[in-house]
C-alpha cells in the first residue's frame, strides 16, 4: 500500500499484536501504531526476561548467559538458545530465538511442574482482567498434589510493539503457570500453542488443544519469513527497513504458503515494499500477482492504483480506485486517492469523492491531516 495509508481499523484489530494468532489474515498495514491504540493490562510483578530485551542482538544474549552452559540449535532459518531448569535463575526452561539476523524476537519459559501465581498478585489481577484468547482441559499430574483434568486457559495482552502470552491452570490464588512467552508482535503466531513446534513444548496441554482444531498448519519457514519481513517494515527494533522486508517477503514467497490468504498477502507485502524502494514496476507486477491470486480485494486495488499513479498511468490508477470503493464503499482512503486522480480529468468528480471521503472521516483524529487536505483541495477546485 501506499506509504499514506493510515491504519485505523487495523490498529484495533491489532490491539494486542494477536491478528496473526486466530483470525484472519489482514490485508492491509502502516508504518506505527496509532497513538489511539487502547492497550491491555499488562502488568506483572513476575520478572522473567532478566538476561536483555527484546530486540538485543546475539553478541548480548550469549554476554548475559556467560556463567550458564547454552544449548544452540536451529530455528528455521535462526537459531534457538536453550537454558535448562537447574541452570535459570527462573526455574524455567529458558528459550531465547534469534532471527536470521541475529536478533532477539522471542523468549518462552516453560515451568516443567508449574509455577504457583500466588507470590504474584500483581500478575493475577493482570490476568483477572484479561478474557482468556483459548480455554481448554489439560491433565497436570506433574504439578506437585494435583493430577486429573484441569482448566487452563491462554492469556495474551502486550505493549505497542510486542505480545506477552502466559498458559495457566486452576484459578484465583491457585492458579500456577505452565508458560510465558513473550515476542515482537509479528512472531507471536509462532511462539503460541497455535503451532506444534509449540505445543511440544506443553505435553499435558498437547492432545486436549489438538482436538479443537487450532493447529496452525502454515509452514514454518514462510511464517518466520513473513514475520521477519513485517518486523522490518513495522520498525519493532528501530527504524523501517524496506530493502529488509522486500528480500524477507520473497523468501517467504519462495518457502511457499499452503493458504491462498497467505500466498497472496505475501505477494501484497512484496510488492508495497517494492514500492517504498523505488521499484515502481516490480511494485506493479507483486500486486497484480497478488490480485490473480485473489481477486477483489479493495486494499489491494488501492495498493495497485497507488502504484499506477506512481507510474504516471493516471487512467489504470482510477480503474483500480473506482474498483476497490465499488467493492467497499466506506473504504475512505481509496476515495481520498481516487478524488486525487480525478483531478486532472473530472474536477466534479473530484469534488464529489473528496466530500464523501470527508463525510466518512469526520471526528477521526488519525485522518485529520489528510481531512485538511481534502477540505483545501474542495475550495480550490470549486473555484
Amino acid at each position: 500500500m501506499s506509504p499514506s495509508l493510515r491504519c485505523d481499523v487495523v490498529n484495533r484489530l491489532c490491539t494486542f499484536g494477536l491478528a496473526t494468532l486466530g483470525v484472519a489474515l489482514l490485508l492491509f498495514a502502516c508504518r506505527s501504531p496509532s497513538p489511539t491504540r487502547v492497550l491491555p493490562p499488562s502488568a506483572s510483578d513476575l520478572v522473567l526476561l532478566q538476561f536483555g530485551h527484546l530486540c538485543d542482538q546475539k553478541e548480548t544474549i550469549v554476554r548475559s548467559q556467560e556463567a550458564v552452559s547454552l544449548q544452540w540449535r536451529a530455528w528455521g532459518s535462526g537459531e534457538e538458545v536453550r537454558v535448562s531448569a537447574e541452570d535459570s535463575r527462573s526455574g524455567a526452561e529458558e528459550s531465547y530465538f534469534l532471527d536470521q539476523d541475529g536478533m532477539l524476537v522471542g523468549a518462552v519459559f516453560a515451568f516443567p511442574g508449574g509455577l504457583s501465581l500466588k507470590p504474584y498478585p500483581v500478575l493475577r489481577q493482570t490476568l483477572s482482567q484479561l478474557k482468556p484468547a483459548l480455554e481448554f482441559s489439560a491433565d497436570v499430574p506433574s504439578v506437585p498434589g494435583r493430577g486429573g483434568l484441569e482448566s487452563s486457559a491462554l492469556y495474551q495482552t502486550g505493549d505497542l510493539k510486542s505480545t506477552t502470552q502466559y498458559i495457566v491452570s486452576g484459578g484465583g490464588e491457585e492458579q500456577t503457570l505452565v508458560l510465558a512467552s513473550f515476542s515482537l508482535d509479528p512472531y507471536s503466531r509462532l511462539l503460541s500453542p497455535y503451532r506444534r513446534e509449540f505445543l511440544a513444548r506443553v505435553e499435558r496441554g498437547r492432545q486436549a488443544m489438538r482436538s479443537r482444531g487450532i493447529v496452525d498448519q502454515q509452514p514454518f519457514l514462510a511464517l518466520q519469513q513473513f514475520a521477519r519481513g513485517e518486523a522490518a517494515h513495522f520498525a519493532s527494533c528501530d527504524t523501517p527497513d524496506d530493502e529488509r522486508a522486500a528480500e524477507a517477503y520473497a523468501q517467504a514467497i519462495q518457502h511457499g504458503f499452503s493458504s491462498q490468504v497467505w500466498l497472496a498477502e505475501a505477494h501484497h507485502k512484496l510488492g508495497l515494499a517494492l514500492e517504498r524502494t523505488g521499484q515502481i514496476a516490480k511494485a506493479r507486477d507483486a500486486i497484480q500477482h497478488a490480485l490473480s491470486i485473489r481477486a477483489n480485494i479493495p486494499e489491494v486495488l488501492n495498493s495497485l492504483g497507488s502504484v499506477y499513479v506512481k507510474l504516471g498511468d493516471r487512467d489504470k490508477a482510477i480503474v483500480a480506485f473506482e474498483k476497490a470503493v465499488a467493492l467497499k464503499p466506506n473504504y475512505s482512503v481509496a476515495r481520498y486517492n481516487l478524488a486525487s486522480a480525478y483531478e486532472t480529468v473530472n474536477v466534479r468528480r473530484a469534488v464529489s469523492e473528496y466530500e464523501t471521503y470527508l463525510a466518512l472521516v469526520e471526528g477521526i483524529p488519525e485522518e485529520e491531516e489528510r481531512a485538511t487536505h481534502a477540505r483545501q483541495r474542495v475550495k480550490d477546485l470549486s473555484r
